[in-house]
């Protein structure tokens, strides 16, 4: 048997870029000083800190001014969330999906608490927004409507840019957690007419650590943090200049890798779907059919517990996920299964696997023979006797 570990749950972190991590040393001579600083070492950090900016700026199709650079995807939805809920009164109106990102969730809860109004609009059995549900939940009161653009449990994608035109004919300003979507998907804030989207760079081969927030021109926000007037007054503290270089290199690659990786890894999930349902049975693919990213693979397995599963992959040496990882801890099914309206089997046994740009089509072929004999085992019938257990 060979005896490598074969990793699929890309959707939780991606492996850094061997030119990402060349990139960010040949980036940390100069990054390592304060770009805050006046003298010629700061002047150097900041200008390659000024050089990530641009970059970025023109991936997205942005101006340098609307990028804000952050510690991760999550501190970014929740600049997005607060900052824009710092300048509404008590009682304005938040609209979002139930499948989203508990990094959204969760600050919209905090803010229901606080005194804000928050609709959860219900997702179809696929994953997906219906426009005209999203339409219907907006109020006269309503500033702000969250929709990710793509789902990290799913892969479902959403039809962002209609949505946020809707908002938009409201008079409502529109966020996307785009975090899932870098290595797939377009992310031209034009294309997309989204008015605030957030990044993080461990998703798509840059490090850990490093975030972003894009907020178009005139979207009126405040910071949630105090103590500088780092990222244009909008983030204060000092900037992570090697990881942000890191951000950078990594979105450039994902962006100029997308076409061919997406033909090829949505093979290979195509490929993985096609083995689990002709060896297994009582199988289901979670998710949009056509309108999903192509590198996850979200399956509902009849009659077995994710977690007895997950482990036994583990075993097996395949990694794969049982929901997101930032709730792995938390007991019961995970709240995007949840959200799908699906039987209560199927929720309990819901597995995500998430393939990334070194996937190989071997590995796949390995899954796919060994998930059988793993799944027949796991559902095999015990017998109680003596109080006790036995096969």
């Amino acid at each position: 048997m060979n005896s490598e570990r074969i990793y699929l749950d890309n959707a939780a972190t991606t492996a850094l870029r061997p030119d990402v991590a060349d990139a960010m040393r040949a980036a940390s001579a100069d990054g390592e000083y304060n770009p805050s600083s006046l003298h010629a070492e700061g002047r150097r950090a900041r200008a390659l800190l000024d050089a990530a900016r641009e970059r970025v700026a023109s991936v997205l199709g942005a101006a340098r001014s609307e990028i804000i650079f952050t510690s991760s995807g999550t501190e970014a939805n929740n600049e997005a969330l607060f900052g824009v809920a710092r300048l509404l009164p008590r009682g304005a109106h938040f609209v979002t999906a139930g499948t989203e990102h508990l990094a959204v969730l969760e600050p919209l809860e905090s803010l229901r608490r606080d005194g804000f109004e928050v609709t959860v609009v219900p997702v179809r059995p696929d994953g997906l927004v219906e426009p005209a549900a999203f339409a219907a939940a907006l109020r006269p009161t309503t500033r702000l409507a969250t929709v990710m653009y793509a789902n990290n449990e799913i892969g479902t994608v959403q039809p962002i840019a209609a949505l946020a035109r809707i908002a938009r004919e409201q008079g409502v300003f529109f966020h996307t957690d785009a975090v899932q979507a870098a290595e797939w998907l377009s992310l031209d804030v034009n294309e997309l007419e989204a008015d605030l989207l957030s990044l993080s760079a461990h998703k798509f081969g840059g490090p850990k650590g490093v975030g972003l927030l894009y907020v178009r021109r005139g979207v009126p926000i405040a910071s949630i943090l105090h103590g500088g007037s780092q990222e244009l007054g909008r983030r204060p503290g000092t900037e992570n200049v090697v990881g942000i270089a890191g951000l950078a290199t990594a979105l450039e690659l994902a962006v100029a890798e997308r076409s061919a990786q997406c033909r090829r890894v949505g093979a290979l999930r195509d490929r993985l779907e096609a083995g689990i349902r002709t060896g297994i049975d009582d199988v289901r693919i979670n998710g949009a059919r056509r309108s999903r990213l192509p590198n996850v693979s979200n399956v509902s397995f009849g009659g077995i517990d994710s977690a007895a599963l997950l482990i036994a992959l583990d075993l097996a040496g395949v990694a794969v996920a049982a929901g997101s990882a930032c709730t792995s801890g938390v007991p019961g099914p995970s709240h995007v299964i949840a959200a799908l309206g699906l039987e209560q089997r199927w929720c309990t046994g819901a597995i995500r696997f998430s393939l990334g740009r070194a996937t190989s089509s071997d590995e796949i072929e390995r899954v796919v023979a060994m998930l059988p004999a793993i799944m027949a085992d796991l559902r095999r019938p015990v017998a109680q006797v003596g109080g006790g257990w036995v096969d």
